[in-house]
């Protein structure tokens, strides 16, 4: 969500926001320290809470799909809880057709391919991960060019709720195609990210950067191609890194992991996707054949359709070779 929209929003449904969502700098959030998860949660659900209808929806994913193509994106998976909007939106399976058709009208207006991940909440019970993954299955495979639901994934807070015990969730979701996308290895070690990948058959981890810690996980990760979704503005703001510089992004690539930047939220860290690639390559001074490397790697270990990773993969090639 924009900065400017939430707090539009909030001033018209009449609602006061917590001072940290008004700070153009954003806020520092260091979830390592003592009841630190709890007020990163807190911001999270003041601004999730000015979502009370299809129209906000639908002004969310176009406004996604707008800054997505300014900053160059072909191609978007956008992760969403339905069970944080089914009452308001009329049921999970309703909030799924709510934003894929939401997606389908972005899509059009801004040429940015649209796609959903839906994630199960690992704070509640298992059994809840495993309805949502059956009402994902639904909305998978192909549908006629419109977008569709693509992954399964698992967030909220890395330490409640161990990997193993979405397996089940994890399993029928895979059954009917979709991408394993679960958050591990941020808030947690080594055991989270091997539990990810073991137990839910990850194709792509959030975050996953705590791998660094043991040459057996990376190992783990580069034989089974998992790829990594690495938010280097995440990692400072929440603690798990001091600075930018000390993302271990080299180190990853360096044991043959694939790390695609992505800018996992925005609207409290105030870094958008771009922002995460000029970081990087400022602040850990990468050349450009690494920073196309990482933009290959977020195509390779997308869902898009043939035809638009070929499209996307001759534009990074293209930017490679123009003049510096």
């Amino acid at each position: 969500m924009r900065p400017a929209t939430v707090v539009e929003l909030a001033a018209v449904q009449g609602r006061r926001l917590p001072a940290e969502l008004l700070d153009p700098a954003g806020a520092r959030l260091d979830v390592t320290a003592r009841r630190g998860w709890s007020r990163f949660q807190r911001l999270y659900d003041a601004a999730r809470d000015v979502v009370q209808g299809p129209d906000e929806v639908r002004r969310l994913v176009q406004e996604i799909a707008e800054d997505e193509r300014a900053a160059g994106s072909g191609w978007v998976e956008v992760q969403v809880d339905p069970s944080s909007y089914a009452a308001r939106l009329g049921g999970l399976a309703s909030v799924v057709e709510v934003v894929l058709d939401a997606m389908a009208t972005a899509s059009r207006d801004t040429g940015v391919g649209m796609a959903l991940v839906v994630a199960a909440n690992r704070t509640r019970h298992p059994g809840d991960a495993e309805t949502l993954a059956r009402v994902a299955r639904r909305y998978a495979g192909p549908r006629d060019g419109q977008p569709r639901v693509v992954g399964f994934g698992l967030s909220n807070d890395e330490t409640r709720g161990r990997p193993e015990e979405f397996a089940k969730a994890f399993r029928i979701a895979r059954d009917a195609g979709l991408l394993s996308v679960p958050h591990a290895g941020e808030m947690r070690g080594t055991r989270s990210v091997r539990g990810a990948v073991e137990s839910l058959g990850a194709d792509r981890l959030g975050h996953g950067v705590r791998a660094v810690e043991d040459v057996e996980t990376m190992t783990l990760l580069a034989e089974r191609g998992v790829v990594l979704e690495v938010c280097p503005a995440s990692n400072v703001a929440l603690g798990v890194a001091g600075a930018v510089e000390l993302v271990p992004v080299r180190e990853l690539k360096a044991a043959g992991v694939k790390v695609a930047l992505g800018s996992d939220d925005p609207l409290l860290f105030r870094s958008g996707l771009l922002e995460q690639y000029a970081a990087v390559r400022d602040q850990q001074g990468l050349s450009d054949e690494a920073v196309a490397d990482l933009a290959r790697d977020a195509v390779r270990g997308s869902a898009a359709p043939e035809d638009v990773r070929t499209r996307l993969l001759s534009g990074i090639d293209a930017w490679l070779a123009q003049p510096a």
